[in-house]
């Protein structure tokens, strides 16, 4: 799989998503009621330095944890590119963790394939009829629009 950041993907959030659904989720997963495992992801933002935050499903996979951006180069990517660690907060409980980028097709492909086995009800539109039964090649196909990070506490 080669490097295709140049061709940069980016599917924004329409205004129900913006304004109600991840206000919604955020607020319940800080009330300690993660919704289908999220939690709230807080990283500095490159520019402005200050903490932004968003909802996101952390995945467990094969002991340890990752961050997958469905919608592709959103700003928590970029920033969390430029920062290298971030906090994920669940209920009363923050844990701050450090964060790499995988790129490798042989360590993004199982990950892709399992975030997609527990989440495709609600991110499968995302990616372009892949799913996870889909064939490792399609997969890593579709991978370089999906940037993935793996968690460290």
């Amino acid at each position: 799989m080669t490097n295709q950041r140049s061709q940069s993907h980016y599917l924004a959030p329409g205004r129900i998503t913006r304004r109600v659904m991840n206000p919604l989720v955020a607020g319940l997963t800080r009330l300690g009621l993660p919704l289908a495992g999220s939690a709230v992801l807080g990283v500095r933002g490159r520019r402005s330095g200050e903490v932004r935050t968003t909802p996101v499903n952390p995945l467990r996979h094969d002991g340890a944890r990752y961050l997958v951006a469905a919608r592709g180069e959103t700003q928590w990517v970029r920033n969390l590119r430029v920062a290298g660690e971030a906090e994920l907060t669940v209920g009363r409980r923050t844990e701050r963790v450090a964060a790499t980028e995988l790129t490798e097709p042989a360590a993004v492909v199982p990950v892709l394939r399992e975030y997609l086995r527990r989440w495709a009800w609600e991110v499968g539109t995302f990616f372009d009829g892949v799913d996870a039964s889909s064939s490792d090649a399609e997969l890593a196909a579709v991978a370089h629009r999906h940037p993935i990070f793996v968690l460290a506490a």
